[in-house]
């Protein structure tokens, strides 16, 4: 039996370097790739999505997995043999369902996509991006018909991103929490003279602060020896092993907050994959287990540390060292602008309460092209009706609306709900954490990250792909995720300083 799961990871292992190949030309393309390249890149990608999707359907995995079935129930259910065997299975009976050049196809458009994207962004032209999406969403279409669904053909691409997900769920957590979301938000405009953030806004330096940046990310933990940043149109992480993550920013010179804050979010992505174990590298098991997960780990170390007051009491030294001005600026007046709540057009640089509404917004229009309720060529006004619905804002152009996120050019359908599903769960991670951790603020106040990044690492990164998120919430929380600890975070961090 050990002859036969050797021969089987190790083929397993072939198929991950294919994609791992894969991710290093997206990498590129995002970027360095000149513009002129990226016909052949989509070329190039969709090749390789193929083959690596072609080997790994063969019916010798099939094989394979049959006959590890009993090697697999003799062992326990984390054991890191079982569990390849286990996430094989899943992603090979859902990888059978599809073609390969449907696969294929996907990633030469997403490419194609990526680039018309930004051609269009930089136009603020909707109609420059509207075929791509429109071609897109078709191949999306056709993908998510592969499988088998009850409730929504929007089903299968929720489960993309996180496994086990359906719409019907995503519906009534939004439903649930949207309103007395709408009820913080106003009653927060009702005392919005509370909080003065002109400090964020002037003319910041770039390369200070890039240095600020990789000073913030230093601190958190991220290992400059296993990764890199780099400039792109739309922040992202990647990683190509379990030493080697990397990740990128973006940068507005007349807002400080922007790039820092785009810095450390992608750090909290990139420790999640620094911190899977090394025995799952090469391994299916070497990613992060979801995209839920992910974005909790994100969310967390941008928003529920990173615009904390004793992470501000330790790093603003380190800002105003960096930038003089704000030696004039004390360090409460900082850490209320730089959780100001006040309606803004950006996703990314939303604040921690309206960003919820960014996402439903998403969501709902997301779930309403899918099933034909919403043409791509309506999707401009149907974002700005809801942008002026739950934001009181109408984009002045469409580089500010529609098109400000990289998802779609890339066929990222059914994402963005993970986005809010993550910031509910990390603020129940922080929680539990803290209760292991009794002086963890006190270490925050000090710049001592270590004890919550390796708290983290040990209930969370070290393992991989090994448990969805069902299953490590069980062993980690003892409870499901949940929007109402998130609802009562935001209610006491934004009510003490409105004052409400």
């Amino acid at each position: 039996m050990q002859d036969t799961f050797g021969q089987f990871k190790a083929y397993l292992a072939r198929v991950r370097d294919l994609q791992m190949a894969s991710a290093v030309l997206v990498w590129d393309r995002e970027t360095y790739l000149p513009p002129a390249g990226a016909a052949a890149r989509a070329r190039q990608l969709g090749s390789l999505s193929e083959m690596a999707h072609e080997r790994f359907v063969d019916d010798q995995v099939g094989a394979w997995l049959a006959a590890l079935q009993p090697y697999e129930d003799s062992l326990p259910f984390d054991s890191d043999d079982a569990s390849l065997i286990r996430v094989a299975r899943r992603d090979y009976d859902k990888a059978r369902r599809v073609p390969s050049q449907l696969v294929g196809d996907l990633a030469r458009a997403a490419s194609l996509g990526q680039q018309t994207w930004v051609d269009a962004r930089q136009a603020a032209d909707f109609s420059r991006f509207q075929p791509s999406l429109e071609t897109l969403v078709d191949l999306r279409l056709a993908w998510a018909e592969c499988f088998d669904y009850e409730d929504s053909i929007y089903d299968p691409l929720l489960d993309a991103f996180e496994p086990g997900l359906t719409t019907a769920p995503v519906r009534r957590i939004f439903d649930a929490f949207r309103p007395p979301l709408v009820d913080l938000v106003a009653a927060i405009r009702e005392r919005h003279d509370r909080v003065d953030a002109s400090c964020l806004t002037g003319d910041f330096d770039e390369d200070a602060q890039w240095d600020l940046g990789l000073q913030a990310l230093k601190l958190i933990g991220y290992d400059f020896n296993r990764g890199r940043q780099d400039r792109a149109a739309h922040p992202f992480t990647i990683h190509f092993s379990s030493d080697d993550v990397r990740i990128t920013t973006r940068f507005d010179p007349h807002n400080i907050a922007s790039a820092l804050f785009s810095s450390i979010h992608e750090g909290g992505h990139a420790l999640y994959e620094l911190g899977v174990s090394p025995a799952l590298d090469d391994t299916l098991l070497g990613d992060g287990a979801s995209m839920v997960l992910h974005e909790s780990q994100s969310r967390l170390f941008e928003n529920v540390v990173g615009r904390s007051r004793p992470f501000w009491r330790h790093f603003y030294p380190a800002l105003q060292a960096r930038f003089p001005r704000f030696n004039g600026v004390d360090l409460e007046t900082f850490y209320r602008a730089v959780n100001q709540v006040k309606p803004s057009f950006i996703r990314v640089e939303a604040d921690e309460v309206t960003y919820g509404l960014h996402i439903i917004l998403r969501f709902e229009l997301e779930e309403a092209l899918v099933t034909r309720q919403l043409a791509v060529a309506d999707l401009p006004a149907a974002w700005n009706e809801k942008m002026q619905a739950y934001l009181g804002l109408t984009p002045p152009d469409d580089a500010l609306g529609v098109l400000q996120d990289i998802h779609w050019s890339g066929g990222m359908i059914g994402y963005f709900p993970d986005y809010l599903l993550g910031s509910m769960l990390s603020v129940q991670l922080y929680a539990r954490a803290r209760a292991d951790l009794p002086d963890l603020e006190a270490q925050l106040e000090r710049g001592q990250l270590a004890p919550l990044r390796q708290w983290m690492a040990d209930h969370v990164h070290q393992h991989g792909r090994k448990f969805t998120l069902d299953e490590l919430a069980d062993r980690v929380l003892g409870t499901p995720l949940s929007p109402d600890p998130y609802l009562a975070y935001l209610r006491e961090r934004y009510g003490e300083i409105y004052g409400l």
